[in-house]
């Protein structure tokens, strides 16, 4: 996936900009987005503070920590129980 030229930061000031009511057209041309990049930036950080973002970052990453962990322990048991049923 592409890395966004804007962090995340910029993204949440530009959608505070455009909820104080500077039109779309303006900002995208300020800031060079496309119009759909505002409008999934809207969908995805809309209302958010930089604090919920951070919170958003850390829950992403610890989840997967948690499918990485998940993955290995469910292949460490269906190979345990494929000797176990060699054994038997």
């Amino acid at each position: 996936m592409r890395k966004s030229k804007c962090s995340e930061s910029q993204i949440v000031s530009i959608l505070k900009e455009a909820d104080a009511g500077v039109p779309v057209a303006d900002l995208i041309r300020k800031h060079g987005l496309s119009k759909t990049t505002c409008f999934k930036w809207r969908s995805k950080y809309a209302g958010a503070s930089m604090a919920d973002v951070r919170r958003r970052r850390e829950l992403e990453a610890e989840h997967a920590k948690l499918k990485r962990m998940y993955a290995a322990l469910a292949l460490e048991n269906a190979a345990t129980k494929d000797v176990l049923a060699r054994n038997l």
